[in-house]
């Protein structure tokens, strides 16, 4: 038995990248519905862009993570 260890090795590193990017990408959403929540119940005189801003910024990050894991389970399946 012969183990490519190249061909392991690039696998080990593209899901380690892929891994922390989309922890990343999560962590960031969480933050930013905790800037929108802490913006829309702070001070009184924060705007309201600041909290669509923050949401939509949480839901872009999700998003992108539903579609990362998307395109995983797709190149598993296909």
């Amino acid at each position: 038995m012969k183990i490519d260890w190249a061909a392991l090795g690039s696998v080990f590193g593209v899901s380690l990248v892929s891994t922390i990017g989309l922890v990343g990408l999560f962590t960031l959403g969480i933050v930013a519905l905790a800037k929108q929540e802490s913006a829309a119940s702070g001070s009184a005189g924060s705007s309201g862009g600041s909290v669509a801003l923050a949401r939509t910024g949480a839901y872009a990050c999700f998003g992108l993570c539903a579609a990362a894991v998307a395109y995983g389970i797709y190149l598993i399946v296909a």
